[in-house]
């Protein structure tokens, strides 16, 4: 049995190949050879006879692939050629834009802070109706959030406190998708990674800054181990039901009394870090719960 992890060939830093290394090694124990293979080193072609997929290698196709990335045209191609995704292009298409994932969890009534779209603006417009951005956000009180639809790590995401810099960025950004959404004060600098795979509940972090209102490693925050509430874990599992993943990391943020307000899906969430805090080895959860029961 051989399967595939798909990493992005431009980002194999030691931080990005973790999560690939990790499955690698603990799908040796259940004699299932993994093979690290770049977006890059994959070929994809389409004619009238279909869609043909070929690894630049000349690896064999394999029985499943493992898709760490954001390269939906990929992952679709893979599941053209008849092989098993996880996650699945149409979950990976949905988390990887924040406007299109916001718009599916509302869908399903999971719990999120108010959010307004942003409309579509054509590169190198003429004419910016500010006063229509203004219109838009007027049911949020200063400060609130803009969000750009795609980004990683806590950036492209800003704390707006007045009208001149909201049409700062706005000009700035105009032309990307992102969304205002309503400011959850009670959650500065702190929020809840939860690890679902299959279905439940694996392992949660706790994720403090006292310098920024993102908790985001990668913004400095401390990281502890967390024990979620039943409720808690209920919203990050019907949150990743919305989006059809079969594993995702989901950000939590405190809302009043500490109710638990869904911030983001991730289904690229690094992993190490909840080996480290709490002893778990989430790419074993992933092949145990997701991978060995499909095949």
């Amino acid at each position: 049995m051989e399967g595939w992890v798909i990493y992005n060939g431009h980002m194999a830093s030691h931080a990005f190949l973790q999560f690939p290394k990790a499955i690698q090694q603990a799908a040796a124990q259940y004699d299932i050879s993994i093979e690290l293979v770049a977006n890059d080193a994959v070929v994809n072609s389409v004619d009238a006879n279909g869609h043909d997929i070929h690894a630049l290698n000349g690896l064999s196709k394999p029985s499943f692939v493992i898709f760490h990335d954001k390269d939906i045209a990929l992952a679709r191609q893979l599941e053209y050629a008849g092989i098993p995704v996880y996650n699945n292009a149409n979950c990976i298409e949905i988390c990887d834009n924040k406007v299109i994932m916001y718009q599916k969890l509302a869908e399903h009534h999971v719990t999120i802070p108010k959010t307004l779209i942003a409309p579509k603006v054509f590169t190198g417009a003429k004419l910016l109706h500010f006063e229509h951005y203004l219109q838009i956000a007027s049911s949020l009180n200063y400060p609130f959030v803009v969000k750009e639809g795609f980004g990683s790590f806590g950036e492209q995401v800003y704390l707006v406190h007045h009208e001149k810099e909201y049409m700062d960025i706005v000009k700035k950004i105009y032309d990307k998708p992102f969304v205002m959404q309503e400011y959850i004060e009670s959650s500065y600098g702190k929020d809840i990674r939860v690890f679902i795979v299959g279905g439940r509940f694996v392992a949660a972090l706790k994720r403090t800054s006292q310098e920024d209102f993102r908790a985001n490693v990668y913004q400095g925050s401390r990281i502890e181990a967390y024990s979620p509430s039943e409720e808690e874990i209920q919203l990050a599992i019907n949150a990743v039901h919305a989006v059809g993943a079969d594993f995702a990391g989901v950000d939590l943020l405190f809302g009043k009394g500490d109710r638990p307000i869904v911030c983001e899906v991730n289904t690229n969430a690094h992993v190490a870090n909840i080996l480290t805090y709490t002893g778990i080895n989430v790419a074993e959860k992933i092949l145990q719960k997701v991978i060995l029961p499909a095949l």
